[in-house]
C-alpha cells in the first residue's frame, strides 16, 4: 500500500516555509519567492512521494517539475547556465525516466532517446563547430530532421513485434 500522505505533507509544510519567509521579510531570500520555487517545491512533494512512498509513477513528474524551478532558478543567478529551455527539457525527460527505469526497469530506451535529443540541442553550435567544414551539409540536414524524425517515428509505429 502505498503511502498517499506523504505528497500532501510535503507539499503543506513546503508552502508554509515559503510563505512564512515571504512574510519574514527576510531580503536574503526576496529573489527567491517566485513560482520557480514553488514548482520546485511541489516537483520535491512528487519526488519524495515516488521514492519514500514507493510510488515510482511519481517520480517522473518530479524530476521535471523539480528541474524545471530549478532551470529558471539558475538561468536567473548563475552565469553559465545553460538558457536553451527546450534542451533542458529533454535533459530533464531522460533525467526522469532514467530514475523510474531504476525502479521499474521500464523507460530506458524512452531515457536515451531524450538524452541524445537533449546533447544535440543543448551542444549543436559546438558540434556545428567541430564539424566545420561539414556545415553546409549540417545546413541541409537542419532543414529537414523534423522529416527524419517523421520517418523514425513511423518506423517505430509500424514495425512488428517478434
Amino acid at each position: 500500500m502505498k503511502n498517499q500522505r506523504m505528497f500532501p505533507g510535503v507539499i503543506l509544510i513546503g508552502f508554509g516555509v515559503y510563505y512564512l519567509l515571504q512574510q519574514a521579510g527576510i531580503t536574503l531570500f526576496q529573489s527567491f519567492f517566485t513560482w520557480s520555487t514553488l514548482l520546485i517545491i511541489i516537483g520535491f512533494a512528487f519526488l519524495c512521494q515516488g521514492f519514500v512512498a514507493n510510488d515510482h509513477e511519481a517520480i517522473l513528474p518530479g524530476v521535471i517539475m523539480t528541474g524545471f524551478g530549478l532551470h529558471d532558478q539558475l538561468v536567473n543567478h548563475v552565469s553559465f547556465w545553460p538558457q536553451n529551455t527546450i534542451g533542458v527539457l529533454m535533459l530533464l525527460l531522460s533525467i526522469g525516466f532514467f530514475l523510474r527505469y531504476q525502479k521499474t526497469s521500464n523507460g530506458l530506451s524512452q531515457a536515451f532517446l531524450f538524452l541524445t535529443i537533449a546533447v544535440f540541442l543543448l551542444f549543436y553550435d559546438t558540434i556545428a563547430r567541430y564539424l566545420g567544414q561539414l556545415q553546409n551539409g549540417m545546413n541541409i540536414v537542419w532543414k529537414f530532421w523534423p522529416a527524419l524524425l517523421i520517418v523514425v517515428g513511423l518506423y517505430f509505429l509500424l514495425k512488428r513485434k517478434k
